[in-house]
C-alpha cells in the first residue's frame, strides 16, 4: 500500500504491483516487512532439500530445482524490501523459470530427445525475461504463470496414481493442500485489501502465501525425488527430520564388481 509521506531508503515506489501491507511501517530499509521476512523459511526449506539431494546422490536437476526455489525466495525478499520495478523482475521472472524447471523434471524421464527439451525451455525462459522486463506484464503475467502451472498438474497426477507408498501419497496431498490454502490467502489479500487495511491487525495474507508456497515447493520436490528414486530402483522411503519435516532416504543397490 503506497504511502508517499513515509521516508524510505529506496526512494519512491516504482513497482507495478503492491500488496496489502503498509509500506515502511517497521523500518525505512524494508518496504513490506512481513512480505519480506516470510521468505526466510522458504530459503531454509530449499537449503534443507538441497543438502538432502546432495547427500542422497540425486541427479543435478534436483539440486538445480532446490537452488531455483532459493533464488526465487531471495528475489522475492529483495522485491518486497524495495518495491522497485527493476527488482520486481527478481521476483516474477524466477517464478516462470522455476515452473519451466518443474516441467523439465516432470517430463524429462520419458523425453526421448534429451537435448531438445532443455534447450527449448532455456530459450523460452530467456525470451520471457527480456520481453517481461520491457513490457511490464501484469494480468498477462498472471495468466501466463497459471497456464504453465496447469501444464504440470497432469504429470503430477500420473505420478500420484502410480505411487503406492502411503507416505509419498501424503506428500502429494500436502502439495495440493498448501497450494489451495496459499491461493486463498493470496486472493483474500488482493480482493479484500481495503477492508483488511482497516482491521486492527492485518492478517498479512501475502506473507502467508509466501510461507505456504515455500512448503508447497518443498513437498513437491520431495515427492518428485521419491518418484525418481523409484524409477531408478533405489528403494526410497519417507522419513522425517526432527520428527516432522519429511525427506527422502534411499537405499541404492550395491554395485557388482
Amino acid at each position: 500500500m503506497a504511502d508517499s509521506m513515509v521516508a524510505s531508503f529506496w526512494g519512491p515506489v516504482t513497482s507495478t504491483t503492491e500488496l496489502c501491507e503498509e509500506n515502511y511501517a517497521h523500518s525505512s530499509y524494508i518496504a513490506e516487512f512481513y512480505n519480506t521476512l516470510s521468505n526466510v523459511p522458504c530459503v531454509l526449506l530449499a537449503l534443507i532439500g538441497l543438502v538432502n539431494a546432495f547427500r542422497q546422490g540425486f541427479e543435478k536437476r534436483f539440486s538445480v530445482l532446490h537452488i531455483s526455489n532459493m533464488i526465487l525466495a531471495i528475489g522475492s525478499m529483495i522485491f518486497h524490501a524495495t518495491l522497485q520495478h527493476v527488482l520486481q523482475q527478481s521476483d516474477e521472472t524466477p517464478m516462470v523459470w522455476e515452473i519451466l524447471l518443474y516441467m523439465y523434471v516432470l517430463y524429462s524421464p520419458d523425453w526421448h530427445y534429451r537435448s531438445t527439451m532443455p534447450t527449448f525451455l532455456f530459450l523460452y525462459g530467456a525470451a520471457f525475461a527480456v520481453v517481461h522486463f520491457f513490457a511490464r506484464f501484469q494480468v498477462v503475467f498472471k495468466v501466463h504463470y497459471i497456464g504453465l502451472c496447469l501444464l504440470c498438474i497432469p504429470r503430477m497426477y500420473k505420478y500420484y496414481i502410480q505411487t503406492k507408498d502411503v507416505a509419498a501419497k501424503r506428500l502429494a496431498k500436502l502439495w495440493v493442500l498448501t497450494l489451495t490454502l496459499g491461493t486463498l490467502c493470496w486472493l483474500v489479500d488482493r480482493v479484500f485489501c481495503k477492508k483488511l487495511s482497516h482491521w486492527y491487525v492485518n492478517p498479512q495474507g501475502h506473507a502467508w502465501w509466501h510461507l505456504l508456497m515455500g512448503l508447497n515447493s518443498y513437498y513437491a520436490n520431495t515427492f518428485l525425488m521419491f518418484c525418481r528414486a523409484q524409477q531408478r530402483g533405489w528403494e526410497p522411503r519417507i522419513t522425517h527430520l526432527l520428527g516432522f519435516l519429511p525427506y527422502v532416504k534411499v537405499q541404492k543397490p550395491e554395485k557388482r564388481e
